[in-house]
């Protein structure tokens, strides 16, 4: 992407001009110190990504035409990752930037029988992937699913190709994350919380298909345990 990359909320038409929210239109003006004729970029996040060129640039009001439209297509493997966040809101921040920085399709915060009691704070979330998905030129955001029960993850992903469970119990079966995750295949992982899922946790899962990983020999965060899943994922799809 050759010119500086927003985030718009709403719907991009090319041969239209719109106004740009105004924290946008500082950033471009006062910031940046663009002008009118000016090129930029814009995407609603939906992966499609608009050409525009400045028409109006003001200190506090930005207007743009918009010159063309080009909407690119989500790759059929996902990684979805359902996670149980923990009270630690800089780690639980963190994450979320990370993880949208590494392509994640959706997060799921999943409530388990140890789950702190975290309040989701789904605004400022979604402001942090935003800036993340800007950050790291990217046009499709993650989506930040209402937190749910077990049962609920277990039945909204039940047609997932690839389902794995990461848990640190030992006499539950796991196998190294390298050797179970496969690329090219839509994935869901699920990571525990501080104290790890319980022994009949991880039995229901595996029952519904799911396939216990570890991550190494090490005991990891849960967001440690979160990104060495997305990184890897990254990794081994870079090339598909």
């Amino acid at each position: 992407m050759s010119h500086p990359l927003f985030f718009h909320e709403e719907k991009l038409v090319a041969s239209t001009q719109i106004k740009l929210q105004e924290d946008t239109a500082r950033h471009i003006v006062q910031v940046l110190r663009m002008q009118v004729g000016s090129k930029v970029q814009l995407t609603d996040g939906l992966g499609n990504n608009a050409e525009v060129t400045i028409v109006v640039a003001e200190k506090k009001r930005c207007e743009v035409e918009i010159d063309s439209v080009t909407h690119i297509a989500q790759k059929s493997f996902k990684l979805h990752l359902g996670i149980a966040f923990t009270k630690n809101t800089g780690r639980n921040e963190w994450l979320l930037e990370k993880a949208t920085e590494l392509g994640v399709s959706s997060i799921i915060p999943i409530i388990t029988e140890r789950t702190e009691k975290e309040r989701i704070r789904y605004d400022r979330w979604r402001s942090i992937m935003i800036a993340a998905l800007i950050q790291s030129q990217q046009v499709h955001l993650p989506e930040l699913a209402m937190a749910m029960s077990m049962e609920g993850i277990l039945q909204r992903f039940n047609g997932v190709e690839q389902k794995l469970i990461g848990h640190c119990i030992d006499s539950e079966s796991r196998m190294p994350l390298s050797v179970r995750m496969k690329p090219r295949s839509e994935t869901i992982v699920l990571i525990g919380p501080e104290g790890d899922f319980t022994r009949q946790e991880v039995m229901i899962c595996q029952e519904q298909g799911f396939v216990g990983v570890e991550m190494g020999r090490q005991r990891l965060r849960t967001e440690t345990a979160a990104m060495t899943v997305c990184a890897y994922f990254n990794l081994i799809n870079y090339e598909a």
